[in-house]
């Protein structure tokens, strides 16, 4: 039996709860914009929801009121 946890039960990694993505954002782009923007995330070793949700955290960040 290992110390602080019940025998049999093995402990679990805390959760991120700050960083949790459970909400979806549905746009509509041109599709010739859509697959240029996702070359150049493959060209720059990233993926599209990582540079979109960048942008919004700035946009937020930017524009929040103090």
């Amino acid at each position: 039996m290992s110390a602080g946890h019940p025998e049999g039960e093995v402990a679990k990694p805390a959760k991120r709860k700050a960083n949790k993505k459970d909400a979806q954002l549905l746009i509509r782009i041109n599709g010739e914009e859509r697959d240029e923007f996702i070359a150049l995330c493959d060209e720059l070793d990233t993926s599209a929801a990582r540079e979109i949700r960048k942008f919004i955290r700035g946009f937020v960040r930017e524009h929040k009121a103090d």
